[in-house]
């Protein structure tokens, strides 16, 4: 029988039993601790980072795994004894097993980015905090509702992006921020690497310790095989984006953080299609134009200094200078000179104690750490927009304020995806 029942069903008695689920005791409480108990929600090769990441943390007690591959949970749990030879974890294949037990704390998500939102908001409905892995949504529309949702039930959100914690990304946004460069009209951000087509693979029939059906989840029905799934999934369009939705939010991350572009007017996206199956863009080349701010993104550097010696990189042209960085190193240039750091501009922002750590303290603290989901949805927007103008092969106008485009339902449709039937579970 499928397992397609939201989660109103799937709370309820009759529900699990037809599900051939275990019922968890309905007395089963949160229990007096100063550790804070964390469930990892698909635990493939990203998952099992999480895992390593939390397990290192001596505030944290790892009560639960998930996941819709046996193979990947039976080795996540191999791996956590490893750690911890007493753990008391138990491994679950329906992620709603996991919200429905009152003793966690909160969960971490690295399943497919198109489970990413609907299992947060959920998680945010059944009172977990969450550390969620990029990108923070599928479309438009979810990042509202993950929002919506996270601040109605006053949860916390910690976007995966861990390049954020590391001391040069706070360091350039003190440069920025400064003013030494002057106002920021231009910035290029670029990426290398193209998304494969994968060729013209064979439909298989899944493996016996895969649950198909709800890995697929909300996306549309689809036919297995290998390549279609697990890491190779997000050069398919029904789940990602390919290279340039895989590592956007990795680089543009210190351009929101440094300027917080504001008022996005229009997107004009261009690229290549793949020569295989996988319809995700091969490459993609974006112009973004803001209130006083044009932002490129493109597959190849830029043709600025110190720009070719990098194969992700943000250039910040300013009208007094200009910096360029990557996710380790930075260089900056006023007046044809070139510095590695102004010892000038003072240390403002305070440094992470570790992204992973900066989340728990967060949930401890009931306030919100540096990725934050306010601020991923606005950094994760222009992906979305950027992918929905190379689909349709033209410029696109935008209005921020009203989180639609201008005259355009076309465009408006790509904002929100119908969920598969059975797997609307908001």
């Amino acid at each position: 029988m499928s397992t397609s029942y939201n989660r109103r069903d799937f709370l309820r008695t009759a529900g699990l039993g037809a599900l051939g689920l275990t019922m968890l005791p309905s007395f089963l409480k949160a229990a007096a601790s100063d550790k804070v108990r964390i469930a990892h929600v698909g635990v493939g090769w990203m998952g099992t980072e999480h895992l390593k990441w939390f397990a290192a943390l001596p505030e944290v007690d790892i009560v639960a795994l998930c996941d819709v591959d046996q193979e990947h949970v039976n080795r996540a749990m191999g791996m956590l004894k490893e750690f911890h030879p007493d753990t008391q974890a138990k491994v679950y294949g329906d992620f709603r097993h996991v919200l429905d037990r009152n003793d966690i704390d909160a969960i971490t998500i690295a399943t497919p980015d198109h489970w990413h939102a609907q299992i947060a908001t959920l998680a945010f409905q059944a009172g977990k905090d969450v550390y969620g892995e990029k990108p923070l949504s599928y479309d438009v529309r979810e990042g509202q509702v993950m929002l919506k949702n996270l601040n109605k039930h006053k949860r916390i959100f910690q976007l995966g992006t861990q390049i954020h914690a590391g001391d040069n990304y706070h360091r350039v946004v003190e440069i920025i921020q400064s003013g030494a460069i002057g106002t920021v009209h231009t910035v290029r951000l670029w990426k290398t690497g193209f998304s494969p087509g994968l060729g013209q693979p064979k439909i298989q029939t899944p493996p016996p310790t895969l649950n198909w059906d709800m890995w697929l989840g909300p996306a549309p029905n689809a036919d297995y095989f290998p390549e279609r799934c697990h890491f190779t999934y997000r050069y398919f369009l029904d789940y990602s984006g390919g290279v340039f939705a895989d590592f956007w939010c990795h680089i543009a991350d210190v351009v929101w953080w440094a300027i917080q572009p504001k008022g996005l007017k229009s997107i004009m996206a261009r690229g290549e299609k793949t020569d295989g199956i996988a319809d995700a863009p091969k490459w993609l080349d974006a112009d973004f134009e803001f209130d006083g701010l044009k932002l490129y993104w493109t597959t190849q550097p830029p043709d600025v200094p110190g720009a070719a010696d990098r194969g992700i990189g943000a250039y910040f042209e300013g009208d007094k200078g200009t910096l360029i960085c990557d996710y380790e190193t930075r260089s900056i240039t006023i007046n044809g000179v070139t510095v590695e750091d102004i010892p000038e501009v003072a240390q403002t922002i305070s440094r992470s104690p570790g992204h992973q750590q900066n989340f728990i303290d967060a949930v401890k603290s009931r306030t919100q750490p540096e990725s934050n989901l306010e601020y991923a949805r606005q950094m994760t927007l222009p992906m979305h927009l950027a992918l929905i103008s190379w689909r349709l092969g033209r410029k696109l106008q935008w209005d921020a304020k009203k989180e639609v485009f201008v005259g355009d339902k076309e465009a408006d449709s790509f904002l929100a995806r119908k969920y598969r039937k059975g797997w609307d579970l908001l």
